[in-house]
């Protein structure tokens, strides 16, 4: 194979998604560089993949990945694999791949499964614009701020998070972004997936009387900020957020006014209902 670094995808679930590709590429490199060499040791061994493997994950000092650059240099094939999906997203992996733009060493995707772009296709929600966030900060405050920073996004919004913050960052989500329409997909391509799509309210309660839905991998995705709703754009939504918190409502809303043109009774009115 040529010398380089191929970026493989695998399975988020269901075995039967990895690709033909995918498959010769891991059996024909000279080394797999894998997230957990224990997990991806089942999958290597369900399609008979012999490749020796090592490990690159979050942890690995800047003296192994210069080690497989070393590799690399010598005209050594690798093949990178995280647990589940397409290396690099929310993934350490881009330090590598970095590393090895900087060298003009080659890179090649060998597309696949993503759990972002599966939970796209099925939420219902627009796909011509989007905006991946991946995981919120785990700290409530910062997580709270993190949302408000994202209030005014147009394009609808991507997260992962864990099952057991789920319940919270939902509730979390509906106060700092409103109670918007949104999709909860959870175990996607697993025997138990679940696609529940409804306002950030309802998911609430969905979650909460099944426990169930506190487990497993989540991708949440919220509609993005739509002026249509509240009759006030996106940047006059950041100049009143801004303001409010120092002036009362009314100087805010006729401040904001004059400099976007916007109907100052409108966006009183939006401060007031807020």
């Amino acid at each position: 194979m040529t010398a380089c670094l191929y970026i493989v995808a695998t399975p988020i679930g269901n075995l039967g998604d990895m690709t033909l590709r995918a498959t010769e590429t891991l059996r024909e490199v000279d080394v797999i560089a894998a997230e957990d060499t224990r997990h991806s040791a089942k999958l290597l061994a369900h399609f008979d993949i012999r490749t020796p493997v090592v490990s690159y994950h979050d942890h690995s000092t800047p003296a192994e990945i210069e080690r497989l650059l070393d590799r690399l240099r010598a005209g050594d094939s690798i093949a990178l694999i995280c647990d589940a999906g397409t290396p690099t997203i929310s993934d350490p992996g881009y330090r590598l791949v970095a590393a090895c733009q900087a060298e003009q060493l080659l890179v090649v995707p060998i597309p696949g499964p993503s759990s972002m772009t599966a939970a796209l296709s099925a939420a219902g929600l627009p796909t011509d614009r989007f905006h991946f966030e991946g995981f919120l900060p785990a700290k409530s405050g910062q997580r709270s701020h993190r949302l408000k920073n994202l209030r005014a996004q147009e394009a609808t919004l991507i997260f992962f998070e864990s099952p057991r913050r789920l319940a919270k960052t939902l509730e979390v989500m509906s106060i700092e972004l409103g109670d918007r329409e949104a999709a909860l997909c959870r175990e996607m391509t697993k025997s138990h997936e679940t696609i529940r799509r409804d306002r950030l309210s309802g998911l609430i309660e969905f979650v909460r009387g099944d426990l169930n839905q506190q487990r497993g991998e989540v991708v949440i995705l919220v509609q993005g900020f739509d002026a249509s709703e509240s009759n006030v754009s996106a940047d006059a939504w950041i100049w009143l957020e801004r303001l409010a918190s120092e002036l009362p409502p009314r100087r805010a809303a006729a401040i904001v006014a004059e400099v976007t043109g916007q109907s100052a009774r409108d966006l009183y009115q939006w401060l007031l209902n807020r």
